[in-house]
């Protein structure tokens, strides 16, 4: 009979994306419960058929929502106490929080939380103590803590969260890898399709392409990003931004000025979210990721085995992914100038950026491919008895 593993995020995008194919991988070996909110449109549902699992919905929120939380612990609780797992790991901060507790007072053995970034970071006064208490509780409730780089690890041993003997970076670093037979330039290679994408975007053929991928926020660099291409754009004929991605203006506004930037200039493009964005590499010349904080950016990795160069800040994570001047530019924190310049850079130095593009796919196929996440993380669990 298999041992039972529940694995746990806060919304089921995160479930399906973060863990795309994973929990079916892990399927072969142990009995897996996907376990998060219901989502939009039955999302937790989608996740089911896709990974050939049973789920089970409980609502929890991504803001600081005492009572429904204590909800959410205790119906937690309940399902482990009836489940009885032999592990359950956690995904994505408040998850992590309310099932690491939950796990701890139903006595579930192995009690695991993946680190995949710490918000709390950018926050500031009391929200700051605040978070910083909740995230040694969490610590404090897990068995095994696996920041997803080593940057993150070395952050949570600066910040006293946990002792090092709870800590450990699995593989190379990453929460799921990726897969580079899916994100191969050669698999999205017909000149017609491309060619046809770009005329419905108004880039023209001889345009060189800048794209940022990722949530339109401010703690991704976008308000900097937008400013440094502005700039870029005044004096450069023959580019474009593309913006792929979704705003989260409830959680993390972009500036107005950005916004209007995005509205009036008419070399930006912003799609909206896509659920393949392999195309949109593929018509793109460059990566601008200038996060200010992250876990281990998919996004960078995804443009390098698209045999993208990357612009990326130097940052845990990307400037692991990232090795400055041979897989692209590494550039400090909220630094416009620093966004502009190199952007430049890459314009007036095209075929270095091609090479560096070349480079980094190889980079990413050698340290990054998913099935050797996968193969690591279950030794891990192997590991534990």
């Amino acid at each position: 009979m298999k041992r039972k593993i529940i694995r746990i995020t806060t919304v089921p995008l995160s479930l399906s994306g973060l863990l795309h194919g994973q929990l079916g991988y892990m399927k072969s070996h142990y009995d897996v419960l996907g376990v998060s909110s219901k989502g939009k449109d039955n999302q937790l549902d989608k996740v089911s058929k896709h990974e050939n699992i049973p789920t089970v919905a409980i609502e929890m929120t991504r803001k600081i929502t005492p009572l429904k939380d204590i909800v959410a612990v205790y119906k937690l609780y309940k399902l482990f106490k009836k489940e009885k797992p032999f592990i359950v790991h956690s995904h994505t901060p408040k998850a992590g929080t309310l099932s690491m507790l939950a796990a701890r007072l139903a006595g579930v053995p192995h009690r695991l939380h993946t680190i995949a970034g710490l918000p709390l970071l950018e926050a500031t006064g009391l929200k700051r103590t605040l978070l910083n208490t909740v995230e040694k509780a969490t610590y404090a409730c897990a068995t095994k803590i696996y920041p997803n780089s080593f940057g993150l690890n070395d952050i949570i041993l600066e910040q006293n969260f946990t002792k090092p003997n709870k800590l450990k970076v699995i593989a190379n670093g990453s929460s799921n890898g990726i897969d580079t037979s899916h994100f191969d330039p050669n698999t999205i290679n017909d000149v017609a399709k491309k060619a046809k994408l770009k005329e419905s975007l108004n880039i023209a053929e001889d345009d060189f392409v800048f794209v940022y991928v990722g949530r339109l926020v401010s703690d991704k660099g976008v308000n900097e990003l937008l400013d440094a291409f502005n700039k870029l754009s005044n004096e450069q004929e023959n580019i474009k931004l593309l913006l792929v991605g979704g705003y989260e203006n409830e959680l993390d506004p972009l500036l107005q000025k950005s916004m209007e930037i995005i509205k009036n200039n008419k070399k930006i493009i912003s799609t909206g979210w896509i659920n393949d964005v392999r195309p949109f590499f593929a018509i793109s010349n460059a990566l601008v990721f200038a996060s200010y904080r992250e876990g281990f950016p998919n996004v960078v990795m995804q443009a390098g085995a698209m045999k993208l160069p990357s612009i990326v800040t130097n940052i845990n994570g990307c400037n692991e992914i990232v090795e400055h001047n041979k897989h692209g530019l590494i550039i400090p924190v909220k630094d416009t100038e620093a966004i502009y310049n190199n952007m430049k850079y890459i314009l007036t130095n095209q075929e270095e950026a091609k090479k560096m593009g070349i480079a980094s796919r190889a980079n990413i196929v050698a340290k990054f491919e998913r099935i050797k996440v996968w193969e690591a993380i279950l030794e891990e669990y192997k590991s534990l008895g």
